[in-house]
């Protein structure tokens, strides 16, 4: 909601003095989740926790579906939850270029390159009786600059890790999760790579402009894209089935034999459809609890964690940013409270899992 109050408003925050509006084309058509017999007490659950933070969704029979959604097939569907607001989908190029923009208007120096290694200093610390843990700090990170031979040290007093999916590799560069398995040392950091793909199909009989961000319970899901009759759509596999993240090729097959099926059973005009093009990209995926994971680590106590959203990080990111400047500037949280997402939950193993979700 924090987030949702900032894209509507994004101007407010992110417009630079003698240029262009920020224009992130924010469709509010909201999204729609399915929920199966076997599910539908998690969406009722799911709606009452929605409800009591103030967010505006509807919960509606098969029959009320139908009424609202006509090009619906509803058989299976036991219920339905509709976002009534601050739900859609918007231009993710458009907001990353903002908030760059807006940086380096405020005196931000933006580099590229590829972080190497650290240079750190350590100091040997007793946690519990006879538990002995190595906890650094960051003196310099290494960058590697493009069309360089060698590494360039930058001296940093904060480091923040929002490397995405390659934020788990950068943990183990500065050894976390390599001490014995039975020390907070060796537990690693549980954000990896995984390979996703997104399909655009062209139907002209398919839904309109009233068209939601479909979620069905199959775990296909779809969203109009434009006005030209093009849709977006895909579906996560299977944990046994992940495909390999050593490429962005897109496996079409994927397609073919996991989301079509699905999807026009659930849209009988996505019967005629044709893919017209397919690209792939990586989520920084938490195995732990596929949940965010933001705030310090207690073995290095100035490097920040913003990472492990799992391919919900775009749409977190105004809130979750300006909680991190709070940490970072305040010590602590001021505006949103995500203390719930500290990496402590992941040394006391309570994961945070949700339900009913894309």
């Amino acid at each position: 909601m924090t987030s949702a109050d900032f894209l509507k408003n994004i101007n407010n925050h992110l417009w630079v003095v003698n240029e262009d509006p920020v224009d992130l084309q924010f469709n509010h058509s909201g999204y729609l989740f399915l929920a199966s017999e076997k599910s539908a007490h998690i969406m009722e659950e799911n709606y009452r926790t929605q409800r009591h933070a103030g967010a505006k969704v509807a919960l509606l029979s098969p029959s009320q579906l139908k009424e609202r959604f006509p090009w619906i097939n509803t058989d299976g569907v036991a219920l339905a939850s509709l976002g009534l607001e601050n739900e859609g989908w918007f231009d993710p190029w458009s907001l990353l270029n903002a908030f760059r923009r807006k940086a380096m208007s405020m005196g931000v120096y933006q580099c590229f390159g590829e972080v190497t290694g650290f240079r750190c200093s350590s100091n040997v610390a007793e946690i519990a009786d006879g538990d002995f843990v190595d906890v650094k700090r960051i003196k310099y990170v290494n960058v590697q600059m493009p069309n360089s031979l060698e590494y360039q040290p930058v001296e940093s007093a904060v480091v923040v890790n929002a490397a995405g999916a390659n934020s788990g590799k950068i943990a183990t560069m500065l050894g976390i999760g390599l001490g014995p398995k039975e020390s907070i040392s060796g537990i690693p950091f549980p954000v990896e790579p995984r390979k996703r793909f997104v399909y655009v199909v062209h139907c002209p009989d398919g839904p309109g402009l009233d068209t939601p961000f479909l979620i069905d319970y199959s775990g296909v899901y779809c969203r109009r894209e434009g006005l030209g009759g093009n849709y977006l759509t895909g579906m996560s596999p299977e944990e046994t089935e992940e495909p390999d993240i050593s490429n962005l090729d897109v496996d079409d097959k994927f397609f073919q034999e996991k989301v079509w099926h699905h999807l026009a059973n659930r849209i009988p005009a996505f019967e005629q459809l044709k893919v017209s093009s397919a690209w792939a990209g990586f989520y920084d995926y938490n195995t732990f609890d596929q949940n965010g994971i933001v705030g310090l680590h207690p073995l290095v106590p100035n490097m920040y964690f913003a990472t492990g959203f799992s391919g919900h990080g775009l749409q977190q990111s105004p809130a979750v940013g300006l909680a991190v400047a709070e940490l970072i500037l305040d010590g602590g949280y001021k505006t949103v409270n995500l203390n719930a997402f500290d990496l402590k939950r992941i040394f006391l193993r309570e994961p945070i899992l949700e339900s009913n979700i894309v």
